[in-house]
């Protein structure tokens, strides 16, 4: 099975006072019709400025984005973000504030009649279980059941492609931890594609079928999560997961302690 999106040799740039910043180099990645995609890093190492690219925010310097065979991006071309069939859920969600939940979620659907667009918000509340709070506002969610608002806002047009920037940010780790689980059950249930980025590797490791560890705007390695964990590629892929394992454990023996006062 051919991938659905790639990135061919991709480069990305910053113009500053000085001159270009190189942000991403050379950088290849292929991502399977239905599969989920991570691309996991500290803060500064190009993963967003990648969703960017994707979603056509940010021009290329170098290399080609494909979806499903067609050319998004190169340096003498680009399709229109609105044209690419490329959805995105935000960090900070991005929901409107002065609209419902079902306005939210059917805000991008004004192509379609108001019947169609009525079954599609039903459907997409539904899937993701916020069909009682229909005609609530943002204030008046939860941090989880905003995130929800917001990928079924994300889903609800059907995209080809969905982009996910640091999702669970914002929540605090219990719900953090319950609703990758969720976000992954839902994206499989649908079928959808998508790549998201992350400096957690528990919530990498949670949703992904494939992960790239990055460094300095390159994918050391891109890999299933077991293959990760059984044989790294380089010295700092093993460190970087070594790290990240040490830390989760860590953190949990502080939470245990905490509940146990």
């Amino acid at each position: 099975m051919s991938d659905l999106l790639e990135l061919d040799h991709i480069s990305l740039a910053y113009d500053t006072p000085e001159g270009l910043v190189p942000v991403v180099k050379d950088l290849c990645l292929g991502l399977k019709q239905g599969h989920i995609g991570c691309l996991l890093g500290s803060s500064g190492c190009g993963k967003t400025t990648i969703l960017r690219a994707i979603a056509g925010f940010e021009p290329l310097r170098a290399g080609e984005i494909r979806l499903a065979g067609r050319c998004l991006s190169r340096p003498d071309q680009a399709v229109e973000p609105q044209a690419r069939q490329v959805g995105m859920m935000f960090q900070d969600y991005a929901l409107f504030p002065h609209l419902s939940v079902e306005d939210n979620v059917g805000f991008g659907l004004r192509r379609l009649d108001k019947a169609q667009r009525r079954a599609r918000v039903n459907d997409m509340l539904e899937l993701v279980g916020l069909s009682d709070a229909r005609h609530r506002y943002p204030h008046e969610l939860s941090g989880g059941q905003q995130q929800r608002v917001a990928l079924a806002r994300a889903l609800a047009p059907e995209p080809g492609l969905l982009l996910l920037d640091e999702p669970f940010s914002n929540l605090d780790v219990d719900t953090r931890e319950r609703l990758a689980f969720e976000l992954r059950d839902i994206l499989k249930k649908t079928g959808h594609t998508a790549l998201l980025v992350t400096h957690n590797q528990a919530e990498a490791f949670a949703i992904a079928d494939r992960i790239g560890v990055m460094d300095r705007g390159r994918i050391l390695q891109w890999d299933t999560p077991y293959a990760l964990h059984h044989a790294p590629t380089s010295p700092f892929v093993a460190d970087f997961v070594k790290r990240e394992v040490l830390m989760a454990q860590r953190a949990q023996a502080y939470q245990r302690g905490l509940a146990a006062e």
